[in-house]
């Protein structure tokens, strides 16, 4: 005897009892009489005891099925309830995502859409991770995440939503002092900050229009989990470094950093929606995908040599 209890068994007799016939029963929950017949006696067979009295024009509930059947009844309307719960939440946007994003990205353009993402949404609930460590989405219990790299994790299931580009940057202050960099190569004896969390390996690779490549590898005083921690020595024209355009915008616009090497282009990422698999794919899920899609695919933080006045 399996040791679950046999759902379907209970769920058929309640109905049987409420609807007082086998034939009614059969008819309200869509199925042939016969399955609902086998299904109360396979029940009482595994209970030992019978749950009717059966005539040819009669059909009443023995002592034990009386006793039975308020209990059959209660999980029946759980059940309901369960699945009605579980219908509505696939197709409103509802509960709980634990999403998680990059720190800095986080902070500058995911963190000012959240009062829109709420009153959008309001009966969605964001558990926000903020870390530039890479998570596992399926052991850390996360239900989405917003990635930037060349490719996303092929166990993942992805979503683009724009393209990421990186930056060679130097304050004013530092190209005044030790002049600018003309080629990759003049990169290899200069104080150059690097990220932790570069995406496959710490190298700098440049690529021109002829399709020439140079790598670099970035050798300087700091090491850094965060690229805004690059910053304050970037400004005061200690070193030279990579950064985002999502971070880097803000200051080549105002002229407190210059780009460096224009006609070479560093490795190209992606900002990709991340969940674990598409097989389920909930409405808040959805929603969520929809939402950073409509507002990340053509973000505000292109720059392409603008200058503040």
């Amino acid at each position: 005897m399996s040791k679950l209890p046999d759902f379907e068994g209970l769920a058929m007799f309640a109905k049987v009892a409420e609807e007082g016939s086998f034939a009614a029963a059969a008819r309200v929950m869509g199925v042939s009489v016969p399955t609902v017949s086998r299904a109360v006696a396979r029940l009482e067979e595994r209970l030992g005891g019978r749950l009717f009295n059966r005539t040819s024009r009669q059909l009443s509930l023995t002592e034990f099925g009386h006793s039975m059947a308020g209990k059959a009844g209660e999980i029946y309307r759980q059940a309901e309830e369960v699945e009605g719960e579980a219908m509505e939440l696939s197709v409103q946007p509802r509960g709980q995502v634990r999403l998680a994003v990059p720190m800095s990205f986080g902070l500058r353009w995911v963190a000012p859409l959240l009062p829109k993402l709420i009153r959008q949404y309001p009966e969605l609930s964001i558990d926000l991770h903020l870390s530039d460590a890479s998570v596992d989405l399926v052991a850390d219990g996360f239900d989405a995440a917003l990635r930037i790299a060349a490719l996303p994790d092929s166990s993942l299931v992805a979503r683009r939503l724009c393209a990421v580009t990186q930056f060679l940057v130097a304050s004013p202050a530092y190209l005044q002092q030790h002049g600018r960099p003309q080629h990759p190569r003049d990169l290899a004896n200069v104080p150059c900050l690097s990220y932790a969390y570069r995406a496959r390996t710490q190298v700098w690779r440049f690529t021109d229009a002829s399709g020439t490549e140079e790598d670099v590898v970035p050798n300087g005083p700091l090491r850094v989990t965060n690229s805004d921690a690059m910053l304050p020595v970037l400004l005061e024209g200690l070193a030279i470094s990579e950064l985002p355009e999502f971070i880097a915008s803000e200051y080549l616009a105002d002229g407190r950093l210059e780009r460096l090497l224009p006609e070479w282009s560093m490795t190209r990422g992606g900002l990709y929606f991340v969940t674990p698999s598409a097989r389920t794919r909930p409405a808040k899920i959805r929603a969520l995908s929809d939402f950073f899609h409509e507002h990340l695919s053509d973000p505000a933080w292109r720059w392409e040599g603008k200058v503040i006045s």
